[in-house]
């Protein structure tokens, strides 16, 4: 019994030393023959990596309170008293409310701008025409948002702006929209839907032009028409791009592109009320010093996120597991 015990201990061991070296050939294998894909990879580790990963270990900051005299390890431990701050202040509500709300509009006009977009330059046949209607699309995605917010301004200037001047030459009186709360939830979700709608339909537009054109050709001989073809296999087919970038929205549901409701609106006090958001809250406390408070929204902001996108993850998972992300 022993001699047998013996050699099985020495067998596994043996075939242990054995497997380590061939496991170790096989990344080194793996690594040479993906050489080039990881050099291109590399930039974005290193993203990460630095503006990422790196800054999570001011975490800790949320449960101190912070003194610029004391530093952050010297800063006494206040524990929960950060976000109950926040959580009781007039300000929770309202900024919570706002950034929900867009990106929840984001997500359902945008994604449907994008695929109509996608449909529409899935009929184009002229590869100049298509190129054209691409670029011009595209271009706004690569505007900063002081850009846009100058372009924004100077269409609703108060005094000179254009319409202002095209509703006075109808004869009707200029509407001040920069001290009137009412009007931005429209044009903030115009601009969005305007600056990005070209890129993401041209995801959808990829992945239209990987389904099969046979299958086209079928339902031709079928008898149907354009939008029977639409509904039935254009449609299907960018279902698991949709779910997907749905899932990485639904993921960011509790966060404000910083540039679009800081720039466009132009950090105006009066208009506070629809156009305030987690991301320029937290961007005002630090400006004001308070890093705490600023430290402890963004940690909660972080932490929904990441239990939406696993929430919403899970459920498509249960529904169709091709359709989910991870």
């Amino acid at each position: 019994m022993r001699e047998n015990a013996l050699h099985t201990v020495t067998d596994k061991s043996s075939r242990e030393t054995m497997t380590k070296p061939l496991r170790s050939n096989s990344f080194k294998r793996l690594v040479r023959e993906n050489i080039a894909l990881f050099v291109l990879t590399l930039p974005a580790i290193l993203y990460y990596l630095i503006f990422h990963y790196t800054p999570m270990f001011g975490i800790i900051l949320a449960f101190k309170d912070y003194k610029y005299s004391e530093g952050i390890f010297g800063s006494s431990w206040i524990g929960f008293k950060n976000f109950e701050y926040f959580f009781t202040s007039m300000d929770a509500w309202r900024i919570t409310r706002n950034t929900v709300s867009y990106a929840g509009v984001f997500i359902i006009l945008g994604n449907m701008a994008a695929v109509t977009v996608a449909l529409l330059l899935f009929e184009v046949r002229g590869k100049l025409a298509l190129k054209f209607y691409q670029t011009s699309m595209i271009m706004p995605k690569f505007l900063s948002w002081v850009l846009v917010g100058y372009m924004t301004y100077a269409l609703f200037n108060p005094t000179l702006g254009y319409f202002n001047q095209f509703i006075q030459f109808f004869g009707f009186e200029s509407i001040d929209v920069y001290s009137n709360s009412k009007y931005w939830p429209y044009i903030i979700v115009t601009v969005e839907v305007w600056k990005t709608v070209g890129l993401s339909s041209i995801i959808y537009y990829a992945a239209l032009m990987s389904v099969d054109p046979e299958l086209f050709e079928a339902a031709k001989i079928d008898g149907a028409g354009r939008m029977r073809q639409i509904f039935a296999i254009s449609l299907p087919s960018l279902a698991p791009v949709l779910t997907i970038i749905i899932i990485l929205a639904i993921g960011n549901l509790f966060r404000g592109d910083f540039g679009l409701f800081y720039q466009i609106p132009r950090d105006i006090g009066v208009l506070y009320p629809t156009t305030d958001v987690i991301d320029t809250y937290v961007y005002r406390g630090l400006r004001a010093g308070d890093f705490g408070i600023s430290a402890a929204v963004g940690l909660f902001q972080a932490v929904v996120g990441l239990i939406l996108i696993v929430i919403s993850n899970t459920i498509v998972k249960k529904i169709n597991p091709d359709n989910s992300l991870f």
